[in-house]
């Protein structure tokens, strides 16, 4: 056998497993990952919410949107072969660029150089929606990290999504840059559902004051209601796990910040965080294209 006839075997074998996997029934829901300014453990909080997720059982796929600060790998301590990016130039499939991370997490890797996903020509921009879409049913949900604060294109990743999980520390800068946030997104889509997380605070009832001090300032003069999904404790085993490179929830299972996060999905798995209607990777794609094309 030669080298190409190989390839094409290990790409069909490979699809065949992913559609294998793939439910009618199941409605891939789409979560976007924000936050006001940078540096307020956004990615971290997503791989270990997601590695928390799949420990109740739920199939989750992160996806790293994070507009030329991609590195969601790195905090992993994988290195992935493909990313998104590759996918579009190189007419990759997505289950070729579905990388495995620890404890098996699937994700796709954004690439320093993903900004051009927003200067596509129509044929690559149409490609990347189709191979986007294969995900259908192959996940429960679908996490996406994206750029801190508010680039267009992240703009357009939150308008498109099922929900938005808006992440905030107690510094009066975070709060303010997140209040921002939500303004300017409740501006062009009052229906958005909102999760409020703080994170790193210093004790549970620094998190719960200042959560309800953002929920009010909300409810006051943006008219807008926000659910309060949790607050993180401003743990020391999240930057041992960064140096260590291996997700808090893995190297630290019994540590405050995990057990925190193990709390949390099963809200977000009960439904007591989340809203209940949602539209799927579908949706997400079709709100995605047609605010493209505006």
């Amino acid at each position: 056998m030669n080298q190409d006839q190989a390839h094409q075997l290990r790409h069909l074998s490979n699809s065949l497993v992913s559609h294998s996997q793939i439910s009618r029934e199941r409605v891939s829901r789409v979560v976007t990952i924000a936050s006001g300014k940078g540096g307020v453990g956004k990615s971290n909080f997503t791989i270990n919410f997601a590695l928390s997720l799949m420990e109740l059982g739920k199939k989750v796929v992160v996806v790293d949107l994070d507009i030329g600060m991609a590195n969601l790998d790195i905090l992993m301590g994988t290195s992935p072969k493909h990313n998104l990016w590759d996918m579009i130039r190189e007419q990759k499939s997505i289950w070729n660029v579905l990388e495995k991370g620890p404890n098996g997490l699937e994700y796709i890797a954004g690439g320093s150089g993903f900004q051009q996903l927003f200067h596509l020509q129509d044929e690559e921009r149409k490609y990347f929606f189709q191979e986007l879409e294969k995900l259908h049913g192959y996940a429960d949900i679908i996490l996406i990290d994206t750029g801190a604060g508010l680039t267009l294109e992240s703009q357009q990743c939150h308008l498109s999504a099922d929900d938005i999980i808006l992440l905030t520390t107690p510094e009066p800068t975070s709060i303010a840059d997140a209040y921002s946030v939500v303004k300017i997104l409740h501006s062009q889509n009052t229906e958005l559902s909102f999760q409020l997380v703080v994170n790193r605070v210093s004790r549970e009832k620094e998190g719960i004051e200042v959560a309800s001090k953002f929920k009010l300032a909300v409810q006051s003069f943006l008219k807008k209601e926000i659910k309060i999904f949790g607050a993180i404790p401003d743990d020391a085993a999240v930057m041992q796990a960064v140096l260590k490179q291996v997700p808090f929830y893995i190297s630290f299972p019994r540590a405050t910040v995990s057990l925190t996060l193990r709390n949390l999905a099963e809200r977000f798995v009960t439904g007591t965080a989340v809203s209940q209607e949602h539209k799927g990777i579908k949706g997400f794609i079709r709100n995605f294209s047609r605010l493209l094309r505006s």
